[in-house]
């Protein structure tokens, strides 16, 4: 009886493996199209982009002794680039992108009393200061442009 009964239990799974192996369907796999919100930088962002580039070049011929180039007029686009759908100009960006481009053109001057580090370091503090009331991330980046 014990192997009679062994038989039809090995017979009986035999019998559902190979059955479960019949029954395998295969699932289609849908590929699901995945949309990202690509962040676009703001015109005021790819110009502060701009200014950084070019300080950065400024600083590096200053630290090298050599002779730096002219105002960039670029740069006046700061009054009227278009900021972040999120920022208003208001009058304290105003009056420090006055000072910036005042600031900027006399790092030109070669009448200045000032020296050129101590020019440009005016150009970056003012930088500097003007984050530190708006947009404060590009702070640490900002502080390696400085001329020690």
């Amino acid at each position: 009886m014990k192997t009679l009964f062994s038989c039809l239990s090995l017979l009986i799974l035999v019998a559902s493996c190979n059955n479960a192996e019949e029954k395998v369907i295969p699932v289609k796999s849908k590929k699901q199209e995945v949309v990202y919100d690509m962040y676009e930088p703001s015109e005021m962002a790819n110009l502060m982009n701009q200014m950084y580039a070019h300080n950065l070049d400024v600083k590096n011929a200053i630290v090298l002794g050599e002779d730096i180039q002219e105002f960039p007029l670029d740069f006046l686009k700061i009054h009227t680039a278009e900021l972040s759908d999120f920022k208003k100009r208001n009058e304290t960006f105003e009056s420090f992108s006055k000072l910036f481009i005042q600031a900027e053109k006399e790092l030109y001057n070669p009448e200045s009393a000032l020296s050129e580090t101590e020019r440009f370091n005016n150009v970056v503090n003012l930088c500097i200061s003007c984050h530190q009331t708006e947009c404060t991330g590009p702070i640490p980046r900002i502080k390696k442009l400085l001329i020690k």
